[in-house]
């Protein structure tokens, strides 16, 4: 299976340019893939000042611009996407990430564990911690999704894991210094695959400014990390995985990271 991220900046309260932006650099990407992440809230940018400001960038999941790139390309090019949404549900917004298939349907995680001022724009995730089914021709394959802040908590990547997900497809916008760092952990202490497909660049709104730490990072079930993005620059990378290795959980010829567990003493 072919599976990678796009590295990019979106820029602040433009989706109309977010949207020509993704779509002009991943089809200026003429290797194959099967399955692409792209960061989060990648239509809208992040450092919102008020309500207003999210509400003016959202859209409906599958009705939207942005929504309707993605599942322009998802077919025309045969592959499944996951992107980060700024969504409207009703009168909620939701920091979201869509899993867009080669027939154009979508699926909607919302994130659960709100970062900082996220709190003050976006409603808590109430989709759960789900795992999707995606399908090619690399067979069939369990596909789990977090979004940024959702890696800190080892809940997040750990329920995913035991509900199947052979690979965690992980949008961010980081700030902090060390998640990707801290991706050798949950895709060794779960054995899966993580995509983490983080944004680049600076963001400033009033007097509020953001860096962003770039390095998006591809970690297989042992650690070892099959691609590393430039800190500052736009880039696209695609590495062949072998999904059918997440599914082995022994860690030694006795010790099984499930099944070795004491639920019964994690109080």
């Amino acid at each position: 299976m072919k599976a990678g991220y796009l590295q990019f900046k979106p820029e602040l309260l433009k989706p109309d340019d977010n949207t020509e932006k993704v779509k002009h650099l991943i089809n200026s990407f003429t290797n194959e893939f099967d399955l692409l992440v792209l960061p989060e809230l990648a239509n809208s940018g992040y450092l919102f000042t008020s309500v207003d400001e999210a509400i003016r960038v959202s859209e409906t999941v599958g009705t939207g611009i942005f929504s309707k790139m993605l599942a322009e390309i998802a077919q025309k090019r045969n592959v499944w996407i996951v992107s980060g949404l700024c969504e409207r549900a009703g009168d909620k917004l939701f920091n979201s990430a869509v899993l867009v298939s080669p027939k154009g349907e979508f699926k909607t995680y919302r994130k659960t564990h709100l970062f900082l001022e996220e709190k003050l724009w976006f409603s808590p995730g109430n989709t759960g911690l789900n795992v999707f089914e995606i399908n090619g021709k690399f067979g069939n394959v369990k596909l789990g999704i977090m979004i940024c802040f959702d890696w800190i908590f080892p809940e997040a990547a750990r329920t995913l894991a035991l509900n199947g997900a052979q690979i965690i497809a992980h949008p961010s916008n980081l700030v902090l210094s060390y998640c990707q760092q801290a991706m050798f952990t949950r895709a060794v202490e779960n054995r899966v695959f993580t995509i983490t497909a983080n944004r680049t660049g600076t963001e400033k709104n009033g007097n509020k400014e953001l860096y962003f730490t770039g390095k998006s990072v591809i970690v297989d079930p042992k650690g070892n990390y099959l691609s590393t993005a430039p800190q500052a620059d736009e880039f696209i990378d695609v590495v062949e995985i072998e999904p059918k290795n997440s599914l082995n959980k022994q860690v030694t010829s006795m010790n099984n990271i499930f099944d070795d567990r004491r639920t019964e003493l994690y109080k």
